[in-house]
């Protein structure tokens, strides 16, 4: 184990729970011998890389139920655990600190995840920075531990998490935003999450604005929240452009340095409309809008406005779009091309941890 007494700067930690995390809980909840070990999908490459790339203070942290009594004799748990370190030390990866707890779930003990008994000399030492730090579980219990330490928490199998997706979260950053722009005409606040699972909250008073938003987040796989209040006794005109903008101003903040980014990205057809959206976060905003409607409004919303939403959404986000419609229902050619920006927007903000660069010969997008 790698000696924390050697840290020139605060020290991150990752805090991995053992059973159901690292190696798979079998249907009895104790992995007490070899035949029933196996590893979680993805996790021995994924401690690999973080292990090689990052700085982070790995630290075991184990529930084990009653280690020690007849019921789980101290005999049948180490070997198992050694053949799990040894296997991970053969792909270079060694634990700093080993946390194990021996109580059952009823006896309730401080050091008991989700207690934080077995975590004090983490707590309220300036050598740690857990803010910036996470736990790493397969339950509820593991998101409540990172709360009361005051960590962040990633639960493998809640919204799609796998080992991939962690390493990445971990390695490149979360890429999460809000911003909240009050004017005299609109108070609009927009949340999103790049990298959720499409969960969505929208309320703009506009119906059918709602529902196009709510395509964005779900096809984006965006986690996405919009709350506009805006003067829709004049119209529907502030409402609709501000939102733009605060959208577009909160991909951007998301983005980040876009370091690993696809950058481009879409076509899909809906019914009796075919639908493109080509876009490129390059930084030069730029709209080509090749879409016509007959209707004035569709629901709520006055057919004028898509080409105006998405202009303040281009210019405030810095991105080129190039969008087209056909077709002859309106409601399916508009709402098929906030599918299609959906789907090229999770497309162009793919990252590649692998190939972790700026995608420009420029140096700078």
């Amino acid at each position: 184990m790698k000696n924390s007494t050697d840290m020139s700067r605060t020290q991150r930690v990752l805090l991995i729970d053992r059973d159901g995390t690292i190696c798979q809980e079998p249907s009895d909840e104790q992995v007490d011998s070899l035949e029933k070990l196996k590893f979680v999908p993805g996790v021995i490459g994924a401690l690999s890389f973080l292990r090689r790339h990052t700085d982070f203070r790995f630290v075991m942290v184990s529930n084990q139920d009653g280690l020690g009594t007849p019921s789980f004799p101290e005999d049948t748990f180490w070997p198992v655990q050694n053949f799990i370190l040894d296997t991970l030390k053969g792909e270079g990866v060694e634990f700093d600190d080993i946390k194990i707890d021996r109580h059952f779930p009823e006896e309730n003990a401080p050091t008991r995840k989700p207690g934080t008994g077995m975590l004090t000399e983490y707590m309220n030492n300036a050598e740690y920075d857990l803010a910036d730090s996470y736990v790493i579980g397969d339950r509820d219990s593991d998101a409540q531990l990172a709360e009361n330490l005051g960590c962040k928490a990633l639960i493998l199998g809640r919204d799609g998490m796998t080992w991939e997706k962690i390493t990445e979260l971990i390695f490149a950053g979360e890429r999460k935003a809000e911003l909240r722009r009050i004017t005299r005409e609109t108070d609009v606040y927009v949340k999103l999450d790049l990298d959720g699972s499409g969960k969505t909250d929208i309320q703009t008073g506009i119906g059918f604005f709602d529902h196009m938003l709510d395509q964005i987040g779900r096809h984006g796989m965006i986690d996405l929240t919009v709350k506009t209040k805006g003067d829709l006794n004049v119209d529907e005109h502030h409402t609709i452009e501000d939102t733009g903008i605060v959208l577009g101003e909160c991909s951007r903040k998301a983005l980040g340095d876009k370091r690993g980014i696809e950058r481009y990205g879409f076509c899909l057809p809906m019914d009796d409309c075919l639908c493109q959206v080509a876009l490129d976060f390059g930084g030069r905003p730029w709209l080509v809008w090749d879409a016509e409607f007959k209707r004035e409004k569709i629901g709520d919303f006055p057919t004028e406005m898509f080409f105006h939403f998405f202009k303040s959404l281009s210019d405030s986000a810095q991105i080129n779009l190039n969008i087209k419609a056909e077709g002859e229902n309106e409601h399916h050619k508009i709402e098929g091309i906030f599918k299609a920006f959906a789907r090229s927007l999770r497309m162009a903000v793919r990252r590649d941890i692998h190939h972790f660069q700026l995608p420009s010969t420029k140096g700078q997008l």
